[in-house]
């Protein structure tokens, strides 16, 4: 199985040496062919975006290891959000995960792996129902604020439009015969009105 190596410190006073013996001595024990070694260093945990785990992740997305294996869970990162969306992504592609020192192979069916995965199903569940609230919440205070939601009508929406009703709007229909219905406006063009 090809896999790939991820270890990341944070500040360039670290040694990365320590991690990617263990996690290279773990690949060698079990059998697992290293395709690339990806390592930040000086980055924190917290950044989403990093060189070399963008690297990682654009390989992963062509398919050239099926593994990825790291010292610990925090070195991937530190952010729940993030890390939920990283090993969501993981497993939708199928990429096992290791972690070394906690322990952690997505792959074996154990009560270990199998917990891990419902913890992450309720912290991603949890995530998203609190941006729902922040939102809602938001649309509430607007609103109580008398602000008008939604698109706004007339001249300022530009968007092209290609539904067929519209063809009544400019074929010199006023409001009121548009709003009888398709029975007395007819077929125009060919287009059918209820449309």
């Amino acid at each position: 199985m090809k896999t790939a190596i991820y270890g990341r410190i944070s500040t360039n006073n670290q040694n990365i040496e320590s991690q990617l013996v263990a996690v290279r001595d773990y690949c060698r024990k079990n059998a697992l062919e290293v395709a690339g070694e990806y390592t930040d260093i000086g980055f924190s945990g917290a950044k989403h975006s990093r060189p070399q785990l963008d690297l990682m992740l654009k390989d992963m997305r062509e398919n050239k290891f099926e593994a990825v294996v790291v010292f610990k869970l925090d070195r991937l990162g530190r952010s729940l959000k993030h890390l939920v969306d990283l090993l969501s992504e993981f497993k939708n592609r199928k990429v096992r995960l290791i972690a070394v020192a906690d322990n952690l192979d997505t792959a074996n069916d154990n009560p270990m792996a199998r917990a891990f995965w419902q913890l992450l199903g309720v912290f991603g569940e949890f995530e998203r129902e609190i941006i729902r609230e922040r939102v809602l919440s938001g649309l509430q205070r607007a609103k109580s604020e008398g602000k008008k939601l939604g698109r706004q009508p007339g001249s300022k929406d530009k968007q092209k439009r290609s539904v067929s009703g519209y063809y009544l709007r400019y074929a010199g229909k006023s409001k009121e015969e548009r709003s009888l219905g398709p029975r007395n406006t007819g077929d125009l063009n060919g287009v059918n009105a209820e449309r």
